[in-house]
């Protein structure tokens, strides 16, 4: 459960940092990418690990609440699924088909930009 927890908000993250503060993104990166303890991140700060915690919880809530309205996760990861979909039917019913088989290749590079 935390792992999937861990993910998603470094998925969150990902699509949704520039719309966070300063503040946020650093508290954020150190704990969830740099895998800092809280009284790490405080130390660095100055500050107290409470007041670390409370402003790491109160940006995952402000990260959620973006999805909800914008839901750029979501869509990303319905796209994906449906491109793995699509390139293993067309392995599966059309390995012979070069031009097909490019056209999905295309798209393949167009999602790893």
């Amino acid at each position: 459960m935390e792992l999937e927890k861990n993910e998603r908000v470094n998925a969150l993250f990902a699509f949704y940092q520039p719309l966070l503060t300063k503040k946020q993104n650093e508290y954020l990166e150190l704990y969830y990418v740099d895998d800092y303890s809280l009284g790490e991140i405080a130390e660095e700060f100055g500050v107290s690990r409470q007041a670390v915690y409370d402003n790491i919880k109160r940006t995952e809530k402000i990260l959620n609440g973006y999805e909800t309205k914008l839901g750029l996760l979501a869509e990303f990861t319905a796209r994906n699924h449906q491109f793995d979909q699509l390139q293993a039917y067309v392995k599966a019913h059309y390995p012979q088909d070069q031009k097909l088989n490019q056209l999905v290749a295309g798209l393949a590079t167009l999602e790893e930009e």
